[in-house]
This record gives C-alpha cells, sequence and structure tokens, in this order.
C-alpha cells in the first residue's frame, strides 16, 4: 500500500528496539527518510544501521539521551541541519519500572515522568520551528493508562498525561494543519520476552493472551502499521485522537 510518504522527513526517538525499530523500518521502506536516537550503544543499534543502509533513503542513527533537556535540544538541532523540516515525528522512547506505590523514590517517579512526557513535551516544542505545514505527531502510549496496573503508577501516570498533552496541543494547532495523536498500544511481544527465562515468558503470553478479544500478544510491526496510517494524509481529519492497538485487551 502507498502511504504517501516517500521523501517526507520523519524524527523517530528509542528507534533501535522493540515498536521504535518497527516504526524505523516501516517508514524507511514507505520512502521516507528517518532520524533515530538510541540511549547507549549496543547491537541493536548496529543492526539497525545496516538494516537501514540495505533499505536506501536518507537515514541517521544518532545517540540521545532524551531525560537530558540538553541532549534533546541537540537532537532537534541535527534534525534541522540535516533535513531542514520534519513531516513526522514519533514519540516513541520510554522507560518503565515496577515498584509499590509506597515504597516509590521521588528519583524514580521523575526519572519516568521525565522519559515518558517530559522528553515528548521537549521534542515537540523543539520541533514546532521545522514542523511542516500539515504535519504530522504521534506519540506511542499505552492501554495501561485507561485501567490503571499495580506497581506502574508513576508509569500510568505518565502515560495518562501524554493523553492530555496531545488532546490540548491537537486544539492549539489545528488551524495550522499540524496533527498530533496518540496509540495507546496494548501488550507487544517484543526483544524484552527474549531476555526473560523461558518459562516465565510463556506464563507472560499465556497470561496477556488471555485476556485479550483475538486472544493473543501484538507485534511490533501492527503498531507500525498505524503509525504509517496516522502518518500519511489518509488520516488527514483524525487529530486529537487515541488509536488503540491492542488486541480488544481487557
Amino acid at each position: 500500500m502507498d502511504h504517501g510518504l516517500e521523501g517526507r522527513k520523519a524524527l523517530v526517538t528509542g528507534g533501535t528496539r522493540g515498536i521504535g525499530r518497527a516504526v524505523v523500518l516501516a517508514l524507511a521502506r514507505a520512502g521516507a527518510d528517518v532520524i533515530t536516537c538510541h540511549r547507549q550503544e549496543s547491537d541493536a543499534v548496529a543492526a539497525l544501521e545496516q538494516e537501514l543502509k540495505a533499505t536506501g533513503g536518507d537515514h541517521h542513527v544518532l545517540r540521545a539521551d532524551l531525560a537530558d533537556p540538553g541532549q534533546v535540544a541537540s537532537l532537534l538541532r541535527e534534525c534541522t541541519t540535516r533535513f531542514g523540516r520534519l513531516d513526522v515525528v514519533v514519540n516513541n522512547a520510554g522507560a518503565i519500572s515496577h515498584v509499590p506505590y509506597g515504597e516509590l523514590p521521588l528519583e524514580e517517579w521523575r526519572r519516568i515522568l521525565d522519559t515518558n512526557l517530559t522528553a515528548a513535551h521537549l521534542v515537540i516544542q523543539h520541533a514546532l520551528p521545522i514542523l511542516s505545514e500539515r504535519a504530522s505527531v504521534i506519540s506511542i502510549g499505552s492501554k495501561s493508562s485507561e485501567v490503571g496496573i499495580p506497581l506502574r503508577a508513576h508509569y500510568t501516570a505518565s502515560k495518562a498525561a501524554l493523553r492530555g498533552l496531545t488532546r490540548s496541543l491537537a486544539k492549539e494547532f489545528g488551524g495550522t494543519g499540524r496533527r498530533f495523536n496518540v496509540i495507546a498500544a496494548g501488550v507487544i511481544e517484543t526483544e524484552a520476552f527474549d531476555t526473560m527465562p523461558a518459562d516465565q515468558a510463556a506464563v507472560l503470553r499465556e497470561r496477556y493472551s488471555t485476556k485479550t478479544a483475538l486472544g493473543r500478544l501484538g507485534r511490533p510491526e501492527e503498531v507500525a502499521d498505524a503509525v504509517l496510517w496516522l502518518a500519511g494524509d489518509r488520516s488527514g481529519y483524525v487529530t486529537g485522537a487515541t488509536i488503540a492497538v491492542d488486541g480488544g485487551i481487557s
């Protein structure tokens, strides 16, 4: 399917693993030029660089810790220098931890909100001067923000706030033609499952699969497909929305 993304310029934060990696590759294969970032060097970074070279296009994999406001600003300066404009911004970088609320340190609260919410705010704010007309800004949220999850109060709070931020920006910038939307992802089977003991991964797959209408976990590529739709003109009348990609999880 032609999503009309040929030659468009995109930024995807946290694009070397999981959902982010799938989004980067989907945009590149659809004809967009993509900048993505990572916090630290790894085999995943090198593997993505090789895959992007094989795909073709003007792609860049840069290092940036988005919990650091200075590095966010530097990343967007690189986007300005290399592309001159952005047609698509995908806020994917995120962090999660599992801590009983009564024991949640302020430092950990701040770390999660800084990574999941403040970084997205700063990316968007710094991108404003180079966002093209009809640009699409997509933030990767979570179904958990609607239902809440024990031990993740800080995480679900950050994802719920991301929805509020997006709704407000959609109204503030609607007159410019720029669009802002959230994808509320369900339980997606990423590389994280591969790092768990096999028995633990099997238990989690079974537990969450039975909670979905489709009886299975999601794939990163399925979230990426939703990003492609929101990034292109076929979704031109969609803004301020939260699109669930969750398999009908309850």
